[in-house]
């Protein structure tokens, strides 16, 4: 999702429009009580909460994501073509009656994302076909019932060079500690903050055009979760947020630039960028990740 984030000064109106000063209201309010949560989230953030049907919906969407991952992984090899993924992914998803939700998305033309090496993001499956050591990432986003789960995983293609190799491990553990951070209390800058220092501790860089976000009942939904950030600021987390976590780490510089068919992103200095993604819930007492898979 393209990052939109504006950071509110302490001394700015609030957004949530109630006329007071930023750190007169929301910025000085801890998470409301559950009976007032929905209501309050929804004027506030535009954030709609997810009862227990609609996480198990989610959740039964997650399996079927995970489902085309695991078909897409057991496929992967060199010389196999980015469009032969997309053509997995779109008969597997339509077999077990879902819908492939990047289909025609905002014109997008394919039922999958696939972006090799230094494609960051939002690659469009054609003719290339993968060869030995190339970085490939999935990304599977599915509608099962009216309800959407998204995750996406990078995959080594034969023999990883030793920075193919740095790059994926980084990315992994990226996501993994960002979704550590989960719980209630916590705030959406956390977050952010746990997977930006690990990236640039082992001198890696994350991208900030493109961050997480809500999803379950729409493909993109509030709020955005950045993936750099600093401890304590941004929305803090509460029991039924439902939203992605998908870093998107690159081995060199974090900027970007777009190709002319206006979706590729790719790293501007040509380095390798992978990236990984769950959805999860925030829980009572943590998070539960609703399209699980061993990072």
């Amino acid at each position: 999702m393209k990052n939109k984030s504006q950071k509110t000064g302490r001394n700015a109106l609030c957004p949530c429009g109630s006329g007071l000063k930023y750190k007169r209201c929301c910025g000085s309010r801890g998470a409301p009580a559950a009976k007032d949560a929905e209501s309050i989230y929804a004027r506030r953030y535009n954030i709609r909460l997810k009862k227990a049907s609609d996480v198990e919906a989610i959740r039964k969407a997650g399996r079927l994501v995970m489902e085309t991952l695991d078909l897409v992984e057991s496929r992967i090899e060199p010389g196999l073509v980015t469009e032969e993924i997309n053509t997995l992914v779109h008969k597997f998803t339509i077999k077990n009656n879902g819908v492939p939700a990047p289909l025609n998305y905002r014109g997008f033309p394919k039922s999958v994302c696939v972006s090799v090496n230094e494609v960051i993001c939002h690659g469009i499956p054609g003719p290339y076909a993968l060869k030995d050591g190339d970085i490939v990432n999935v990304d599977v986003t599915t509608i099962l019932d009216g309800y959407y789960a998204d995750a996406n995983k990078s995959f080594w293609v034969g023999t990883p060079s030793p920075d193919a190799k740095k790059i994926v491990d980084v990315a992994r553990e990226s996501l993994k500690r960002g979704i550590a951070i989960v719980k209630p209390g916590n705030t959406v800058g956390d977050i952010g903050w746990a997977i930006q220092t690990w990236a640039e501790d082992n001198g890696c860089s994350v991208v900030r055009e493109f961050v997480g976000h809500g999803v379950g009942f729409d493909f993109h939904e509030s709020p955005q979760i950045p993936h750099f950030g600093r401890r304590g600021q941004g929305i803090e987390l509460i029991p039924g947020m439902v939203f992605t976590i998908e870093p998107m780490i690159n081995l060199g510089d974090h900027s970007l630039r777009i190709l002319k068919d206006n979706w590729t992103a790719v790293t501007r200095d040509r380095s390798l960028s992978a990236q990984f993604e769950q959805t999860l819930v925030v829980t009572e007492d943590g998070s539960e990740i609703l399209t699980p898979y061993d990072l």
